[in-house]
């Protein structure tokens, strides 16, 4: 992963010790006060970047798990649209069965023209039926 830290996002390196920078002999004066605090400063710049990284961490974590599901969801989809799709392929089937016997049917009672009559008198043999039903 990244330098010092874990797998797990826990940081793995040694914290740095002011007192391996301070001088006995204190002649730096100013000069030791700004080593101090420029390592202060380092310091506080890692942890803030040790935080970053940690919600970073997180939220790649949270996506992968998202994508997981995604991924799973998609699969099922794909699996349910397959099945949809044979579904539909046998009922066109069916369809073009039941066409080509209309077209038969048709065919044998006497062309388009007798089919016309055929329906025409069937509507006429209704209408007179539900005219004595309810008169």
């Amino acid at each position: 992963m990244f330098n010092g830290s874990t797998p797990t996002g826990n940081k793995d390196y040694s914290k740095v010790n002011l007192d391996d920078f301070s001088d006995d002999d204190s002649d730096l004066g100013d000069e030791g006060d700004f080593v101090q605090q420029s390592i202060r400063n380092q310091q506080q710049l890692m942890k803030q970047q040790d935080e970053g990284l940690d919600v970073l961490s997180q939220s790649v974590d949270r996506l992968g798990q998202m994508s997981m599901a995604i991924s799973e969801e998609l699969g099922q989809q794909n699996k349910m649209l397959d099945a949809m799709e044979t579904d539909l392929d046998e009922a066109g089937e069916e369809l073009d069965l039941v066409t080509q016997k209309t077209k038969e049917l048709i065919a044998k009672a006497g062309g388009m023209s007798n089919f016309c009559l055929i329906a025409v008198l069937s509507i006429v043999v209704l209408f007179l039926f539900l005219l004595l039903l309810y008169w």
